[in-house]
């Protein structure tokens, strides 16, 4: 092909793109998934996490024609850290981009769900999605009476008088009770800032403590109490907003299936009995909400 074919064959490319993809071109809208547990839930599992998500993240705010980015929300929460690391880093972005946020709730938006959901500035749900539970818990399992009936003696040697706070194999102390219970208030008062930092006004209740008291509800019932601004889906919601002319952008944590070859038989087997654990861990996440 001479230099006049490639002319012709670029004219007439050229010709079939209409001029408003020039002047006028379509809007497209981000759409970062963010669903599961949050945290990193065992030596082989991982569920949302700030370092498997920062290059969605950036990828989400990146594009001049970006007009929106899109958080769709599938999680019963955990991590209080991850939770609150992804939604500043969603925030840092959106203001450094100048981009809005819109966060769509599928079934559960819940503690940290709904922490993620507030990074965003706009917040919609099915009406019979679970959101809020805007608390802190803690749970775990006493074994002092099985040990004892068994006729097992613990032997636990440690510097520090509170290294060994919370044992599972000790009778509880009220000391290590109240000193949790302040961390927990502790990362509960961060909690609360967040919505009330984000939600601000939109809130109606007459005394907002009404809502950090773990309660959950359906998204038609959180749109009433201010937690979320209306009821509705991802298509929709986005074309009422930018027109049908709107083209969708995923945006997800690529996975690498090499590392699932890598390593002995013996770790490949470790690993898989670290995921079954991980995986009623996780369950037990989720059937908090009765998913």
């Amino acid at each position: 092909m001479d230099i006049n074919q490639i002319k012709e064959f670029a004219a007439r490319w050229f010709s079939k793109i209409p001029l408003r993809y020039f002047s006028d071109p379509d809007p497209v809208v981000s759409v970062l998934r963010l669903s599961g547990v949050i945290g990193q839930l065992g030596p082989a599992r991982s569920g949302l996490t700030l370092e498997g998500l920062e290059k969605s993240i950036e990828r989400a705010f990146s594009g001049k024609r970006v007009k929106t980015v899109a958080l769709v929300i599938n999680s019963p929460g955990g991590s209080p850290v991850q939770s609150a690391q992804i939604a500043r880093r969603i925030r840092e972005h959106a203001e450094e981009k100048d981009i809005p946020v819109v966060a769509f709730a599928e079934d559960i938006a819940a503690s940290g769900g709904y922490w993620l959901a507030c990074a965003a500035d706009e917040i919609f749900a099915d009406a019979n999605s679970i959101i809020g539970s805007i608390g802190v818990i803690s749970a775990g399992f006493g074994f002092t009476a099985a040990i004892a009936k068994i006729g097992i003696e613990r032997r636990v040697h440690s510097m520090g008088k509170r290294k060994g706070m919370l044992d599972p194999f000790k009778a509880e102390a009220p000391e290590d009770i109240a000193r949790l219970k302040a961390i927990q208030m502790d990362i509960h008062d961060s909690f609360k800032q967040m919505v009330i930092d984000r939600r601000g006004d939109k809130l109606n209740v007459p005394d907002t403590n009404e809502l950090f008291e773990g309660d959950i509800w359906t998204g038609s019932q959180a749109q009433s109490l201010g937690l979320i601004d209306g009821l509705g889906d991802l298509r929709p919601t986005m074309r009422e907003i930018h027109g049908e002319r709107v083209k969708f952008r995923a945006v997800s944590p690529k996975s690498n299936p090499v590392k699932k070859l890598l390593g002995s038989r013996e770790d490949r087997a470790r690993q898989n009995a670290l995921s079954a654990i991980s995986v009623i861990e996780e369950w037990a996440a989720w059937n908090r909400y009765g998913m």
